[in-house]
């Protein structure tokens, strides 16, 4: 595995709600936080409160390989009730890019989180050039932390929206 593959990872979950409520949960952007992930904190930033195209928010992160950091996405693609993806970094040489999407499933929605990898300047790309032998399992075992993320998000999601309203 490589990082200039831009390998994704991608996690599922049916939900027992309406897609419209899914996809209410999926737009709260503090649901990672909730959650034992690396998101500690987030906030929308320029006035902004809800997802949008161009709209941007600061997410501050902590893990106990990588000590502290914060990031300014931008989200890059919305489509209403379904779909919405930011991007870590410039947009041209994205450091990752990230996505909810939501499905209508029979008497549910299926929630999909997804990351994919880039190549842009990143803490990860230089730990990977500093040991290009082990670029692999670098690269395999980040990917394993964001699947975990991803996973206890979707988890989160599910217990949500199975609470009564």
């Amino acid at each position: 595995m490589r990082l200039r593959d831009n390998p994704t990872v991608e996690v599922s979950e049916h939900l027992a709600c309406s897609p419209e409520q899914a996809w209410a949960l999926v737009t709260d952007i503090e649901l990672p936080t909730r959650t034992d992930g690396e998101l500690q904190r987030v906030e929308w930033l320029d006035g902004v409160t809800e997802v949008a195209v161009g709209a941007r928010f600061r997410g501050y992160n902590a893990s106990t390989q990588m000590g502290q950091w914060h990031t300014e996405p931008e989200i890059i693609e919305v489509e209403q009730g379904r779909r919405w993806v930011w991007c870590v970094g410039s947009v041209d040489d994205p450091v990752a890019v990230w996505g909810f999407e939501v499905d209508p499933d029979g008497d549910g929605a299926v929630v999909r989180q997804w990351a994919k990898a880039g190549t842009g300047r990143s803490p990860l790309a230089e730990f990977v050039e500093l040991h290009p032998d082990k670029e692999g399992a670098i690269v395999a075992h980040r990917l394993a932390v964001w699947r975990d993320g991803m996973a206890a998000n979707l988890a989160m999601l599910a217990k949500s929206a199975a609470a009564p309203v």
